[in-house]
């Protein structure tokens, strides 16, 4: 399958009861696999609206009503949602947003690209909130991490972003569906289905109360440090022995890592380390590798964004390189071998023991 439609499946077999999206390149497979196919599942809604901000706005009113809820963009139209993300964080309400990011900044190009991971990291909209950010590499994660990110949503009450791009999104893998929700899912304690018999809810982001918003923002920080205890995850690749360890994440782990092999192939000992939970990033697995290996490559297809966090997690303890590619060019494995080879020779890795 391709990997839009991936998502798409997993999403229905994860139990998505309501998905709302706005046509954009390169997701466009997405909202049509949902529109064809989302009704298999009893009761469930699909809505094409009339813009990203009503999809988003949308996907709040539906977990406000507690059903699973979903929306997928590409770049410019995740840069519209950005208010009502804020929402669904200040309310504590799950959602699971897809971005299959694309070149920019502005409307930019259909190409794909890395350039969102500050906006997926850092929050995107105003306030002190997080998301938790997937970044898979392949269309069989895409489809695990779709299940996983509705998993760590209700678990948590925060929105997940899973972050891909056009090429990921594009391309077609076998793909294995490993799991699938009830008929029925319980429904939230805090969801407003009716006041019948009980007292009125309401759920609502604004205070006049400054110290009420405080205790909130408190209350909601105290939830991300539990997520960063519980939830960062990572994969290492060929880091035992490696005098060189690219970073890389998504799309841009799977060039690196067919650069690699050549270079093993070439004698050279290189390795790769690759965020899979962009947020929380896992610092703490990159400080275990700067024990052992003192010279870093970060790899992304932008101007340089998550090397902003591999110098916080490493700080002086380590040699930081970065190569990136903007505005939608995709480099290839031959490309970042040299680069490789480059700063091989450069740093003397070849002659030291």
């Amino acid at each position: 399958m391709s990997g839009n439609a991936a998502i798409g499946e997993a999403a229905i077999r994860a139990g998505c009861q309501c998905y709302f999206g706005y046509p954009i390149t390169p997701q466009n497979e997405l909202t049509e696999y949902m529109a064809q196919n989302l009704s298999r599942r009893k009761g469930c809604t699909f809505i094409q609206a009339e813009s990203e901000i009503s999809a988003i706005n949308m996907v709040y009113g539906a977990s406000v009503a507690g059903v699973r809820a979903m929306t997928s963009s590409s770049s410019p139209g995740i840069s519209l949602k950005q208010e009502g993300i804020s929402y669904l964080a200040a309310c504590e309400l799950p959602a699971v947003i897809v971005n299959m990011s694309r070149g920019g900044p502005g409307l930019g190009s259909i190409s794909a690209a890395q350039s969102d991971y500050y906006q997926s990291t850092r929050g995107g909209g105003h306030g002190d909130y997080r998301t938790i950010v997937l970044a898979p590499s392949s269309v069989q994660e895409l489809a695990d991490f779709t299940h996983r990110a509705f998993e760590l949503s209700d678990q948590y009450l925060v929105p997940v972003i899973i972050l891909g791009d056009g090429m990921i999104g594009q391309m077609m893998e076998p793909v294995e569906f490993k799991h699938e929700a009830p008929a029925e899912l319980p429904i939230r304690e805090r969801a407003l289905r009716g006041a019948k018999g009980r007292n009125s809810r309401i759920i609502k982001t604004f205070t006049s109360n400054p110290a009420e918003l405080e205790e909130i923002n408190w209350s909601l920080f105290r939830r991300y440090q539990l997520i960063e205890k519980e939830e960062t995850t990572s994969e290492s690749y060929l880091t035992e022995d490696a005098k060189l360890i690219l970073v890389a994440f998504g799309i841009g782990a799977r060039i690196a890592k067919g650069a690699i092999k050549t270079a093993r192939a070439n004698g050279m000992k290189v390795g790769l380390f690759r965020p899979i939970t962009l947020w929380p990033f896992p610092t703490k697995k990159l400080q275990e590798l700067a024990k052992t290996t003192k010279f870093f490559l970060d790899f992304e297809m932008n101007m340089g964004q998550m090397v902003d966090d591999v110098h916080l997690a490493l700080g002086d303890k380590a040699n930081i390189s970065f190569y990136g590619r903007p505005g939608g060019v995709i480099a290839t494995p031959a490309e970042v071998l040299r680069v490789i080879t480059r700063l091989y020779h450069q740093k003397g890795l070849d002659t030291k023991k």
